[in-house]
């Protein structure tokens, strides 16, 4: 924690430098000793200190000085640091002015010049006003703090961005916190746009693009070399095991990945059936083992960065970058995963962020305390979601088109569920529609065997209906199935013949596509298991398959 600020404020050089002096010699021990020689300069510094959420003990300032007053600044500057102790330096024909500021400004204290000897007349004031202060102070949060709006859909993409890729962070919402209120005063120019993000360096975003947020926080977004041994699209589950296991045997490895690196994994409240962990582990732990074991094989990982397009030039393969970067590779993994699948229901696409979601993280349980909250969906990871919205929500309610839960959840997850008393389980539902006026407030939903269909309040909606891989760039490029998994291996092999211009004189190898020298692994693949296990072990196959293919290259 940086050390809290003492600040004197007088538009007398000599006066200043002699007040800096006393301040120093007995508090620099345990304080920040700033100055300013006028009013303006002081306020200025203040609203710089606010955006970087450094705390003020105390303001020691003239009052006489031109421009603005000591009281006049006073006034301004309660505002942002309303905690902080008042101390007026006077003359004796300003002590009017000065009794008058007790009660309109809570001034503490006035001072008549001059303060000499300090360890009489200044210190043990002084002494007791920062004990008091020190007392009822509460420690300020030292990170980034997001000030933003619950209902504000890009406020939600730069906390979600934040919570996975497991960046700490303040929220501070606008509509109920007069300190985010405050704080967005100190700002200029932006224009009512949201979020805004105040940085421990004083620095200031106002509503970035997830690139410019990434490497902001130190997040890297531009690879440090035109060629790789091997690249690797996707930082999931699957992609952190391509990713290990290539760097371990030497090759020189590239990692991209959009958004954040673990993907749907990483933002799993609990993995229970991973090998290794009886008590379960949680997506975001595993995701930071697995990227702190791949950085300690040399891999390098990219963040924000969208592939939008791969060739094919033997005996090189490319990936194209959203931004044009163009980077080269001997052997290619796309372990890009799925997207939730759409609910085309009234309603939905209107209130995407801002109370409809597809998926769910730890931010936004916390965000719907003692709401009311549903799930759509009945696979394992509504059922996580559900246990962990019960821990925060006043009622959890799912609603399954199934007839039941079993068909499509593991058993100790159904067993977990039907032992909440907070969660509702409605089998053989539909979602009919949502609807609100700026923000979600219900929905209506209607249950196979029911005549008519029902409404209730909803504080949000959690969609988790069903996934679709994330291969659209790979369009022209490899075999896919009419809905986008990729096929690979024996899948590319039809009565004995090989793929239309596959021109190795092998067949493909196990988890290798219709091209050779890309291979698939994870949840994008035709045929695989959707589980986190499962995908870790597709990425080490991959890996050890591309030495496999480079030795035939």
């Amino acid at each position: 924690m940086l050390k809290p600020v003492i600040m004197s404020v007088d538009d007398e050089p000599v006066v200043l430098k002699a007040v800096g002096r006393d301040l120093q010699s007995h508090y620099q021990r345990n304080y920040q000793i700033m100055e300013a020689g006028s009013g303006v300069k002081a306020l200025d510094l203040v609203l710089k200190l606010k955006q970087r959420n450094t705390p003020i003990a105390l303001f020691l300032v003239d009052q006489r000085m031109p421009d603005m007053s000591g009281t006049e600044f006073l006034a301004r500057a309660v505002k942002f640091y309303p905690e902080a102790k008042k101390v007026l330096l006077t003359a004796y024909a300003d002590t009017e002015a000065a009794i008058e500021s007790i009660n309109a400004i809570g001034l503490d204290f006035y001072l008549l010049k001059p303060w000499d000897p300090p360890e009489e007349k200044l210190y043990p004031l002084l002494d007791d006003l920062l004990s008091e202060w020190t007392a009822e102070m509460r420690v300020p949060f030292d990170g980034v703090r997001v000030a933003g709006a619950m209902w504000s859909n890009t406020s939600h993409s730069v906390k979600d961005f934040l919570t996975h890729n497991q960046i700490p962070y303040q929220w501070l919402d606008i509509e109920k916190d007069h300190e985010a209120k405050v704080l967005l005063e100190t700002v200029e120019d932006r224009d009512d746009r949201l979020p805004i993000l105040f940085f421990p360096d004083g620095s200031i975003l106002v509503e970035p693009d997830l690139r410019q947020l990434a490497e902001k926080i130190g997040l890297k977004t531009e690879g440090a070399e035109t060629f790789y041994d091997l690249i690797i699209i996707g930082g999931g589950p699957a992609g952190l095991g391509a990713a290990v296991n290539g760097g371990a045997e030497g090759l020189k490895t590239l990692l991209i990945e959009g958004e954040a690196i673990g993907g749907q994994a990483g933002t799993s409240s609990q993995i229970e059936n991973y090998l290794g962990f009886p008590n379960g582990i949680s997506g975001s732990e595993l995701v930071s083992r697995a990227t702190s074991q791949a950085k300690k094989f040399g891999v390098e990982i990219l963040t924000a960065q969208q592939v939008e397009q791969v060739l094919v030039e033997d005996p090189y393969r490319y990936v194209i970058l959203s931004d044009g970067t163009r980077i080269s590779c001997h052997a290619l993994v796309v372990s890009t995963g799925v997207n939730t699948r759409k609910l085309n229901k009234p309603g939905i696409e209107e209130f995407i962020g801002t109370g409809v979601y597809y998926g769910a993280s730890l931010a936004e349980a916390i965000a719907y305390r003692d709401q009311d909250v549903f799930i759509v969906g009945g696979s394992n990871s509504a059922g996580y979601a559900a246990l962990l919205f019960a821990r925060y929500a006043k009622q959890v309610t799912m609603l399954s088109r199934s007839t039941s839960l079993t068909r499509s959840m593991s058993a100790q997850l159904v067993k977990q569920i039907a032992a909440s008393d907070k969660i509702d389980v409605l089998d053989e539902t539909e979602v009919v529609k949502v609807e609100g006026s700026s923000r979600l407030e219900s929905i209506t939903f209607k249950k196979k065997s029911a005549e008519n269909s029902e409404s209730r309040p909803a504080g949000a909606v959690f969609i988790f209906i069903g996934a679709l891989p994330r291969s659209e760039f790979l369009a022209n490029v490899v075999v896919r199935d009419r809905v986008g998994f990729i096929l690979t291996g024996q899948d590319l092999v039809d009565d004995g013949k090989r793929p239309e211009d596959w021109k190795p004189k092998r067949d493909p190898f196990f988890l290798e596509t219709s091209v050779p020298g890309i291979f698939a692994a994870g949840d994008v693949r035709l045929g695989s298991t959707k589980r986190v296990a499962t995908a870790v072990g597709e990425g080490a196959v991959a890996a050890k398959l591309i030495h496999q293919y480079l030795n035939t290259v």
